[in-house]
């Protein structure tokens, strides 16, 4: 039996809401993994060390962020948090990334 998945307003119990929680949760690290990769694949490309970290990048990305989460009524300064810390994550990971590429 395939279990079909309920869109938060239709969902009438909690083992529904979870289960929504749950397939949500594996979507968004399936997502994480393809930006990680384009951060893998930045590393590759930049020549310089130094062009890892785009402060005004980042600034245009978490602003990107906090615009949508406004849009779409969600909660924008802790979208905006997330996206700090993504970002911030996704610099390291490429920093990491551009050191294993040239050692």
């Amino acid at each position: 039996m395939i279990e079909t998945l309920k869109v938060p307003d239709d969902c009438a119990t909690m083992d529904e809401v979870r289960a929504g929680v749950d397939r949500t949760d594996r979507e968004l690290v399936a997502l994480l993994e393809r930006r990680f990769g384009y951060m893998r694949a930045a590393a590759r490309i930049k020549q310089e060390r130094a062009a890892v970290r785009d402060e005004a990048r980042k600034s245009a990305v978490i602003a990107a962020a906090r615009s949508d989460a406004e849009a779409r009524g969600l909660p924008s300064d802790a979208i905006a948090d997330i996206w700090d810390r993504l970002v911030e994550a996704s610099i390291a990971y490429e920093f990491d990334e551009w050191d294993r590429l040239r050692s």
